[in-house]
């Protein structure tokens, strides 16, 4: 009887707390952007969201619509009635039992957790607050967070890691020990370890800000370029040769070396933005502005026989409309190429708007080098003589060991112009010769290529793809039904998405120079959070926003958003300066953590989302093999220039349709950083 009674006892208080918490639950407050929305974007907007084709019930819960949205009046009822449980449908939908009015519908595979629907009907008792989805309203520098424990700070970011930290009640990590810290950033600033000096000169730097050098060291290292250029040019889809199954060689190059020196100057994100954009219709456009419009002539480039070139060209505009979107948005809109978005409010018409910015554009090569400069023409002059000399010798000796029957074995241009004395041959007569050679000796055929090409740049120069606006005949711009180029639909002028910010067009008709400042736009709600995202990511294995090229609503939350916009407010208020948000970032105390496993955070945060610890991340391959011709004392630290070919395993080559061969470079070449690899 006894234990019966403490049996009851104990459910009456599992029951009171249970109450208790629901009670409590009511009170705390719902915040649609963070709680509601994504709730309605993953089991809603597919039948009630932007996509008016897929749209039912004439229902959108993407948007208050005064029409079509929850709030409006339907024949005496609402499908949200704000503060009211029992008149909202939507709340009798999601709760009832039966199978033919459950939302979800059983069919979409799709239903509400116990705690989701929870939070929906706490957000209508509360009235139903609503508000645009947090990534399109513009950024507002937070004040920094106050904490108990301001030893441990370095700079704001600090601040709001450890307000978090402080709220779970997690202690932060020790600072990592001198040696690993430096090799740290060492290897995230220029992609480079640091010396066996340096790391001396580090440990016996007792200064309060010998670490704040290190850093500055490394900013101004020549190197910080090329290791952030790789991630930029992964963004923008940088290849030396043109995909497809030909996938035929290109030279782009110089655009890869302008990104370089752009970071290394830290050129502003809004310069660096706008010239890569339409650098080539910016007022009195110098060679360097053109060259960076190469960002979008990093599309592939179809040179198939028999192909409709149309076809290929408009697959181009719809590549550099996803990439600019993504790039610098993080925004996916690639869906609306074919049907209204369905989870963000971006319609099929807008799409085609964005791709008429891009549609009126010509893909031309451009010579960066008339090579007027006499002493660099006398340098080239000479580098061919060698290297003709050089040929001349090879083919006298080989010539020379020939016998009657390895004559015979060659192709019959190169048997005739063995009869013919060297000082007598004509172009195509040595040509033959040296072609044989080539098929015997793959030394030779490297000598060869670099001579051809010396003899191309001192006829033509260096050349590169950039970008150019037509100015007779411009092409119309239609919505292309469900994105078939042979299906032209109503025809759009050039505009961006009406849930940003207004556009402040230069003309009647914007162009790509006035979608680029639309861009870069200080009202642009999402440009710098983007930006900021993407470097946050280099340090911490993962952005702020997890998603860092959907910050849309199908994207993850920010971990930090008010981190996240303080960052982009900083950025903004140091005039667009990247290397600004680098030094931020590794000078704090967050980044300066150990990144020692700790047992305590194994169930409270295994995945080390709040940063108790540093990160441990793998290097790229990239990456690894500099640090291997590093610290062999091999890497060849020449800044730019012609992407290279190191070695690689016999018969890569050969897995595509085509066979290219892959002339390995020699001499210092061969030991250049990847970044230079031959892509």
């Amino acid at each position: 009887m006894r234990r019966l009674k403490l049996i009851c006892s104990l459910l009456a208080l599992v029951v009171a707390w249970r109450d208790a918490s629901a009670a409590d639950g009511a009170g705390q407050k719902v915040d649609f952007a963070r709680d509601v929305q994504p709730i309605l974007s993953d089991n809603c907007y597919r039948c009630h969201g932007p996509d008016s084709g897929s749209r039912e019930a004439d229902l959108r819960l993407d948007l208050p619509d005064p029409k079509l949205g929850p709030f409006a009046l339907r024949d005496g009822y609402s499908v949200i009635a704000p503060g009211k449980l029992d008149d909202s449908v939507l709340i009798m939908r999601i709760t009832s039992d039966d199978s033919d009015v459950k939302m979800p519908p059983l069919k979409s595979n799709r239903h509400l957790l116990p705690g989701q629907i929870d939070i929906l009907k706490r957000w209508v008792q509360q009235g139903a607050p609503w508000g645009k989805h947090w990534s399109f309203s513009k950024p507002i520098r937070t004040q920094v967070p106050e904490v108990m424990d301001r030893t441990w700070m370095r700079n704001p970011i600090d601040a709001f890691i450890l307000a978090r930290l402080e709220k779970e009640r997690i202690k932060p990590s020790p600072i990592a020990e001198k040696h690993t810290l430096l090799r740290r950033v060492s290897l995230d600033l220029i992609g480079l370890p640091p010396t066996p000096q340096e790391l001396d000169a580090f440990a016996a730097d007792t200064s309060s800000n010998g670490y704040e050098k290190q850093i500055d060291r490394l900013l101004a290292s020549p190197h910080f370029g090329e290791r952030q250029a790789r991630h930029w040019l992964d963004a923008a889809r940088y290849a030396d040769s043109n995909g497809y199954s030909h996938d035929s060689p290109r030279s782009i190059w110089p655009y890869r070396d302008w990104v370089i020196n752009a970071l290394n100057m830290d050129t502003p994100f809004d310069q660096f933005t706008t010239e890569q954009l339409a650098g080539d219709m910016l007022p009195r456009s110098t060679l360097s502005q053109k060259t960076a419009t190469g960002f979008h002539r990093n599309t592939q480039i179809n040179t198939e026989g028999g192909i409709d070139p149309e076809q290929f060209r408009v697959e181009a505009v719809v590549d550099r409309v996803g990439t600019t979107a993504t790039v610098f948005l993080g925004l996916t809109i690639a869906c609306a190429q074919c049907h209204d978005h369905k989870f963000d409010p971006i319609s099929q018409e807008e799409y085609y708007k964005l791709f008429a910015f891009f549609n009126n554009s010509d893909e031309p090569t451009v010579n960066l080098t008339g090579l007027t400069d006499s002493n660099e023409i006398a340098a080239l002059k000479g580098r061919v003589t060698r290297l003709e000399d050089a040929v001349k010798q090879k083919v006298s000796g080989w010539e020379s060991t020939l016998t009657d029957v390895q004559k015979k074995t060659l192709k019959r241009p190169a048997q005739a112009a063995l009869s013919i004395a060297m000082d007598k041959r004509n172009d195509k007569q040595r040509e033959a010769i040296e072609q044989a050679l080539r098929s015997a000796d793959n030394d030779f055929g490297a000598v060869l290529d670099d001579l051809l090409a010396l003899r191309k740049q001192l006829a033509e120069g260096v050349t590169t793809l950039v970008m150019h606006e037509r100015n007779k005949d411009p092409r119309k711009t239609h919505i292309l039904i469900k994105g078939d180029f042979t299906r032209p639909g109503d025809e759009v002028t050039s505009g961006v998405p009406a849930v940003l910010h207004p556009m402040k067009a230069s003309t009647t008709k914007p162009t790509r120079l006035d979608l680029a400042r639309w861009i870069i736009d200080a009202d642009n709600p999402l440009t710098a959070r983007v930006t900021v995202n993407r470097i946050w990511q280099q340090y911490f294995g993962r952005g702020l926003v997890e998603t860092e090229n959907d910050f849309g609503s199908q994207g993850i939350a920010p971990i930090h958003p008010e981190l996240l916009d303080f960052l982009a407010a900083e950025l903004l208020a140091n005039q667009w300066s990247l290397k600004h948000i680098h030094r931020l970032i590794v000078s704090s105390a967050t980044y300066r953590q150990s990144s020692n496993a700790r047992p305590d955070l194994d169930n409270v945060d295994p995945s080390n989302k709040l940063l108790a610890r540093q990160s441990r991340m793998r290097l790229e391959a990239e990456i690894v093999r500099d640090v291997a011709l590093v610290s062999s004392g091999l890497l060849n630290e020449k800044i730019g220039g012609p992407s290279v070919f190191p070695p690689i395993p016999d018969g890569v080559m050969g897995l595509g349709q085509v066979k290219h061969e892959w002339r390995t470079s020699t001499g210092p070449d061969r030991y250049r950083r990847g970044l230079y690899t031959f892509t």
